[in-house]
């Protein structure tokens, strides 16, 4: 590694991350530039570098990459203004012409071993199944389904990780669940779904 690679990334790291009213795991990582508000994240999960995460609950076992974008704010399309300058709500703008309350913020929920590809957004208030993998660029306004692979702007399914059968028992055995001494005995199988199932029921 040269001189000029190493100073790159120690000033990408340097920025830090912003945290806020959130509970992030010990054993998980949150990368410089990101923001993270109202927002909770289980074990062994990491959420790269520029990424925004509003009001979200994440799993455990989670891959979230570079410049992700994960709920928000909603705006009331049923006011005759969907301008902050109309809500109590403390915003960009200065201006009150009125402090109306708008209604809570959608909380977003993604479920365990979720990975989600670079420059994803995902709308709030929508479910991501566990065991699935949102495709780079996807745009995701709807719930998507245990161990579905989706893609495209609006995110459509393409196929399912696994055959139903694996799927049912993955889903019954919920090895994201399992202590790390476990996960430990079963890591050996990980590469062969087949396998790990019936290991684990041995």
């Amino acid at each position: 590694m040269t001189p000029a690679y190493l100073w790159a990334k120690l000033c990408k790291k340097i920025r830090g991350s912003a945290v806020i009213n959130s509970r992030i795991d010990k054993t998980s990582k949150i990368e410089a530039g990101s923001t993270i508000v109202n927002t909770t994240f289980d074990r062994h999960s990491f959420c790269g570098y520029d990424c925004i995460i509003l009001n979200c609950d994440v799993g455990g076992f989670c891959s979230i990459a570079n410049n992700v974008m994960i709920g928000g704010a909603r705006h009331p399309m049923e006011w005759v203004s969907m301008s902050p300058v109309f809500s109590s709500r403390k915003d960009s703008v200065k201006k009150k012409f009125s402090m109306h309350k708008k209604s809570g913020d959608l909380r977003t929920i993604i479920g365990n071993d979720v990975w989600i590809g670079e420059k994803a957004l995902i709308k709030a208030g929508v479910r991501i199944g566990d065991g699935s993998v949102i495709g780079m660029g996807s745009v995701v306004t709807r719930d998507v389904q245990p161990y579905a692979i989706v893609a495209g702007s609006p995110a459509k399914e393409i196929r399912k990780r696994f055959d139903n059968t694996i799927i049912a028992a993955l889903l019954e055995i919920k090895w994201w669940t399992l202590p790390d001494n476990m996960l430990e005995k079963y890591a050996p199988y990980f590469t062969n779904p087949e396998e790990f199932i019936r290991q684990y029921h041995s």
